[in-house]
């Protein structure tokens, strides 16, 4: 497994594991991206979410199929416990990265 760091837009970063699209999910809660390298170094982020399972929510996905056409070939993925983070920290990315997918909510 590897690892692709975010930025969140304040100078921090969060650092994604790096999972294929059939991976087995977990049961916690946490940040997603689904995501395509750019190069041997960069990624682009397509669509950005959160869950309280990963093991009911990634494997079932409804924009899954969207974002593999946008040409997505893995999920990065961040365990995070506390919902209020999850928010701030979605909210974050979507505002820094500008997916496509999420573009109703910037």
């Amino acid at each position: 497994m590897s690892t692709c760091n975010w930025p969140l837009g304040n100078g921090e970063t969060l650092a994604f594991t790096v999972y294929e699209p059939n991976a087995t999910w977990n049961s916690v809660a946490g940040l997603y991206i689904f995501a395509y390298r750019t190069d041997a170094t960069h990624c682009r982020a397509l669509y950005v979410g959160q869950t309280e399972d990963f093991s009911s929510r990634i494997p079932s996905h409804d924009r899954w199929h969207e974002a593999a056409r946008r040409g997505a070939t893995h999920i990065h993925a961040l365990v995070v416990s506390l919902a209020a983070t999850r928010d701030r920290w979605e909210e974050m990315l979507i505002q820094n990265l500008h997916p496509q997918m999420n573009a109703q909510l910037r």
